[in-house]
């Protein structure tokens, strides 16, 4: 008999399948829906499942999506015969797939949360094994990889104090969601206690993926070029921005300007397509801004790095990277990417998305936390100006994330052994 909880659900999903229709109909319009390939999102694939065992991994957008792929080649390196099924909930993540996926490996948009969908979507994959991404948990899908016997593991399974306690206040609902994962790999210890404590069964901390990923590509040749239109010139980069973000770089810009004429102050928005909203913001401020979206050159005071998967890029060209989202109440963004890159780090008060990584980083002198506009314009100065600190700062991130690539060994080994 199926358990209340997933009828209730079931039941809440068939109703409002007319408002879950529109809602996609309306992100289509939006840019946020791929048009074409909205049947996917109602469980309606278009692509064959493959013969033999098939493993579906779920990355809820483009980080998740990032940190799993190593783990994906790996799998298929050690057992290219199975089909690996990759889906992804945003349009800018398939992109990157496309982009940095391999041979081999299917990519879907993952179905919304309603029975049809769900339905359709497991009847057609019939998943042998399902591996879901850090702290993303729908009702719908993971009842109904229980309800068939799939095997499901948590990769990368990530629990903040705050999610904790909101998880305390339906303590049955969250022993049954988190009851359809046979065995929950954590990030952290901390976060392992708090599955534990929620009446997750079998939890193990194992570490991030994020900080066993390859360091992030480039094209070289167009590094080449960048460096040598650029020179000199000094520069920092505000790395995956967050609204809110911007307006503290521009103060930071302002602010320096006077004692670093030639600053280029490069911003990269964690969401390419606010590129040109950025750029008219800035430009009502007074700044000189030039796109990269529209093909121009970093002839201006502000360069604004509107483009998907290039962050590889842009860590290479700066000495020193500021994390988006950590001068803001919103958790930051993964500072070993630009430490594997030898970058020096910069972040805020609030990096609680990545609190182990940014605390080991400060430990080994990788990095330096800030606590407002002003101090981040004081901080760039001063490291501007000490060349030596900078290129020391930026060697000791590069140790610091080199190693930590034994997670994704623990994690490739984990997985083949449920199969």
């Amino acid at each position: 008999m199926m358990p209340w909880r997933e009828s209730l659900w079931r039941g809440i999903g068939a109703a409002i399948t007319p408002l879950v229709r529109h809602w996609l109909q309306r992100r289509v319009k939006r840019g946020k829906e791929d048009a074409a390939r909205l049947h996917e999102r109602f469980g309606r694939p278009a692509l064959p499942r493959p013969a033999g065992t098939l493993i579906w991994a779920h990355a809820a957008s483009v980080g998740e999506a990032v940190a799993l792929l190593p783990l994906l080649r790996a799998l298929h390196q050690a057992r290219p015969d199975i089909a690996l099924l990759l889906t992804t909930g945003t349009v800018t993540s398939a992109a990157l797939i496309a982009k940095q996926g391999f041979a081999g490996l299917l990519h879907q948009f993952v179905p919304v949360d309603i029975p049809s969908a769900v339905d359709g979507f497991l009847d057609h994959w019939r998943p042998d094994l399902a591996l879901w991404s850090e702290s993303e948990l729908w009702p719908g899908l993971l009842a109904g990889l229980h309800r068939r016997g799939v095997t499901a593991l948590l990769l990368q399974g990530r629990m903040s104090a705050r999610s904790a306690e909101r998880w305390r206040m339906a303590p049955a609902t969250a022993r049954w969601l988190l009851g359809c994962f046979d065995t929950i790999y954590a990030q952290t210890a901390n976060d392992a206690e708090r599955f534990r404590g929620l009446g997750a069964r079998d939890v193990q901390a194992c570490g991030n993926l994020k900080q066993a990923a390859a360091p992030l590509d480039c094209d070289a040749a167009e590094l080449a070029k960048l460096q040598a239109m650029l020179g000199t010139r000094p520069r920092w980069l505000l790395a995956s921005s967050h609204p809110g973000d911007e307006a503290i770089a521009l103060q930071a810009d302002r602010a320096l300007r006077q004692a670093f004429p030639d600053l280029l102050t490069i911003i990269a928005p964690r969401h390419p397509e606010r590129g040109p909203a950025i750029a008219a913001d800035l430009r009502k401020a007074g700044a000189k801004v030039a796109l990269r979206s529209a093909g121009q050159t970093p002839d201006a005071e502000i360069y604004l790095a509107d483009t998907l998967g290039e962050m590889g890029l842009w860590y290479r060209l700066s000495p020193l990277a500021l994390m988006g989202g950590s001068l803001i109440p919103h958790g930051g963004q993964n500072p070993l990417e630009p430490a594997r890159l030898g970058a020096a780090v910069l972040f805020g008060p609030h990096m609680f998305n990545f609190s182990e990584a940014s605390a080991d980083l400060l430990a080994r002198g990788a990095a330096l936390q800030i606590g407002d506009a002003d101090a981040l314009a004081e901080s760039l100065a001063a490291l501007l100006r000490d060349p030596a600190r900078l290129a020391s700062m930026g060697e000791q991130g590069r140790i610091y994330a080199n190693e930590q690539g034994a997670v994704l060994a623990r994690l490739t080994e984990a997985v083949l052994a449920e199969l």
